[in-house]
C-alpha cells in the first residue's frame, strides 16, 4: 500500500499544473524597446565586410532581415576612435582637429545594410575612444567638453548627411566615468545642431552612480533619456525606477556562443524584464567577426570568421533571439502579469494593444545558462506544467502559434526554433508539459520564419602564403582586407612619390597619439 501511495502522489504531482494569468485589465506595463547587437568595442565586426557574395549577404540576412532569422529590433555601432577598444581599432571621422572624413571603417556600411533590410531598426552610436586631439594630448575628454560634444555631435551630422542615416540615440563613453557637465553640453549641442529627437543614454557602466546623479540634478535628468546598465544580471535598482526614465541593458551576453551561451541569452532575454524591467537587451557582440585567438572569441549571436574561406556558423542565440523579435516590435509593451514559473524558468508577455498577444517562456538550468559575467547564484528548474489563462482583451483568443526550442546537453542534438501544432485554447486557457532547457513561444502572430540558405563553404586556414599589394583604385572601404589593425589607424593611400606610378599603400595615419580603452 505504501509503494502505491507513493507512486499515486507522483502522478499527481506530474499532472499538476501552477496557474499563470495573462491580462491586461490593469492597463500595459513598459513599453518594449527591442532587442539589438552591438559592432564595436571594438572593431567585432571588421572580417565581415571582406566576405565574398553571396555569404556576405547572407550573414547579413541572418542577422537583421525581419522574420527570418534574428531579426534585431537594434543596432548598436562603436564612433570610432583611433584607439585600441578590445578587438582592435575603429578608424575616427576626425583624426585631428580640421580633419573630416565619413566614410572611414565600415560601421556606416554596416548601418546601412542593416536599413535596408529593416527600415524601422533603431541606431545608437557610443565612443569608446577618442582621438588625442580632443583632450589636448590627455586621456580625459571632459577637460574640453565643448570640443566633445562637437566631436560626437560631428559624427551624427555626418551620419545624415553623407549616409542618410537617422541616429536615434547616442551614449557618453563606454564604461568610463560620465561627467554631468559635458551630459548637458552634449543636450545643448544636439538641440542647437537641430538633433532634439536624438535621446542621450548614460551612462554603459553600473546604475550607480549615474542614478543618484540623476535624481540629485533636474537639469540632467531632462538631459538623459535612457539608463543603460552594462551586464547587469538581470536586476536594476529600485532608484532606477524612481528616476520613470527607461530602463536598458545597454551591453550584456557577451559569452563563448555554443548552446551553454544560447541558454545563457535565452534567461537574460525574459529576465533582464522580469527581474529588472529592462525593456530593451543588447548583446555584446553582433557576430563574432574578428580573428579566433583574439580575445573573447565567438562572443557573437553567430560566427563568421573566415572570409578568405567564406565559412560561417548560425549559431543557437540567432534562435533564440527570434523568439522574441519575429513575434513583438518596439512599441509593443509588456503585461504586468509576467515573471518566474513555480518549478524554475520564466515567462513574459508582450502585447501590441491591438489584440496580438506574444507569450515567450524560458526554463533554463543554472548550469546551462551561465554568462560571462556576472557570477550567477544557484537556482533550480525542473520540468513542470504550465498553466495560462488569458483574461482580458486576450480571453476571446481560440488559437496560439507555437514555436520551440530544445537544449539538448546530452546528446548534443539540440534542435531550434521549430514551428509546432498550433495550440487551441480552452476557455482562454492552455497548458503545457515543461522540460528542463526549453523556450517557448505561442502568439497570435503567423508571421514567423525559420530562413535558411545552403551551407556556407567549409572552414579553412588562414593562406600560408598571402600577398596584398594594395593597388586598388577605388577600394570600397578605407582599410585592406584581412588586416585588423591592433594599434593606430591603417588606411589605403596614395603614394605620389611612387616613380611607377600613383600607387595605395596601407599606411598609418595618426597624427596625436590616442589613449587606449580597456575593461
Amino acid at each position: 500500500m505504501a509503494a502505491v501511495a507513493l507512486i499515486l502522489g507522483l502522478s499527481l504531482t506530474l499532472c499538476s499544473s501552477q496557474i499563470y494569468v495573462l491580462t491586461d485589465k490593469g492597463g500595459p506595463g513598459r513599453a518594449f524597446d527591442g532587442i539589438g547587437g552591438l559592432s564595436g568595442g571594438g572593431a567585432t565586426s571588421r572580417l565581415l565586410v571582406n566576405y565574398a557574395e553571396p555569404y556576405r549577404s547572407q550573414i547579413l540576412d541572418y542577422l537583421f532581415k525581419p522574420n527570418f532569422g534574428a531579426s534585431l529590433h537594434i543596432l548598436k555601432v562603436e564612433i570610432g576612435g583611433d584607439a585600441q577598444t578590445t578587438d582592435g581599432t575603429e578608424p575616427s571621422h576626425m583624426h585631428y582637429e580640421n580633419d573630416e572624413n565619413y566614410f572611414r571603417g565600415y560601421e556606416w556600411w554596416l548601418m546601412k545594410e542593416a536599413k535596408k533590410r529593416n527600415p524601422n531598426i533603431t541606431l545608437i552610436s557610443l565612443p569608446w575612444a577618442f582621438p588625442g586631439w580632443v583632450g589636448h594630448g590627455k586621456n580625459w575628454p571632459y577637460d574640453f567638453p565643448d570640443i566633445t560634444a562637437a566631436y560626437v555631435v560631428n559624427w551624427i551630422l555626418g551620419a545624415k548627411q553623407y549616409h542618410d542615416l537617422d541616429i536615434q540615440y547616442v551614449g557618453i563613453w563606454n564604461e568610463r566615468n560620465y561627467d554631468s557637465k559635458y551630459i548637458k553640453l552634449l543636450r545643448y549641442t544636439l538641440d542647437k545642431s537641430g538633433l532634439d529627437t536624438v535621446r542621450i543614454i548614460a551612462s554603459d557602466s553600473l546604475w550607480e552612480p549615474v542614478v543618484q546623479s540623476l535624481l540629485l540634478d533636474p537639469e540632467l535628468s531632462r538631459a538623459v533619456d535612457v539608463i543603460g546598465a552594462h551586464y547587469p544580471g538581470t536586476s536594476s535598482v529600485k532608484e532606477a525606477l524612481k528616476t520613470q526614465k527607461k530602463l536598458w541593458s545597454s551591453e550584456d551576453y557577451s559569452t563563448f556562443n555554443d548552446e551553454v551561451g544560447g541558454g545563457c541569452w535565452a534567461r537574460i532575454l525574459n529576465q533582464n524584464y522580469v527581474n529588472g524591467l529592462m525593456t530593451a537587451t543588447i548583446s555584446w557582440n553582433l557576430v563574432a567577426s574578428y580573428y579566433k585567438d583574439l580575445p573573447f572569441s565567438r562572443d557573437g549571436l553567430m560566427t563568421a570568421e573566415e572570409p578568405w574561406s567564406g565559412s560561417y556558423v548560425v549559431e543557437s542565440p540567432i534562435w533564440i533571439t527570434a523568439h522574441t523579435t519575429q513575434f513583438t516590435q518596439p512599441g509593443w509593451s509588456y503585461l504586468h502579469t509576467v515573471g518566474h514559473l513555480a518549478q524554475g524558468g520564466s515567462y513574459v508577455a508582450l502585447t501590441d494593444g491591438k489584440g496580438n498577444l506574444t507569450v515567450v517562456i524560458e526554463t533554463m538550468t543554472r548550469d546551462h545558462s551561465v554568462c560571462i559575467r556576472p557570477p550567477l547564484p544557484p537556482f533550480n528548474v525542473t520540468s513542470q506544467n504550465a498553466t495560462f489563462h488569458l483574461q482580458g482583451s486576450f480571453a476571446s483568443i481560440k488559437e496560439l502559434q507555437v514555436w520551440r526550442s530544445q537544449f539538448n546537453f546530452k546528446t548534443k542534438k539540440s534542435s531550434f526554433f521549430e514551428t509546432l501544432t498550433p495550440q487551441k485554447l480552452f476557455d482562454g486557457s492552455f497548458t503545457l508539459e515543461l522540460a528542463e532547457d526549453e523556450v517557448y513561444t505561442l502568439t497570435t502572430m503567423t508571421t514567423g520564419q525559420k530562413g535558411s540558405y545552403p551551407d556556407s563553404p567549409p572552414s579553412a586556414r588562414f593562406p600560408k602564403v598571402y600577398k596584398d599589394h594594395f593597388n586598388v583604385r577605388n577600394p570600397p572601404f578605407s582599410e585592406a582586407p584581412d588586416f585588423a589593425d591592433q594599434t593606430g589607424v591603417f588606411e589605403y593611400d596614395i603614394n605620389m612619390t611612387d616613380p611607377g606610378g600613383s600607387r595605395r599603400a596601407s599606411v598609418s595615419l595618426l597624427q596625436v597619439p590616442t589613449p587606449s580603452w580597456w575593461f
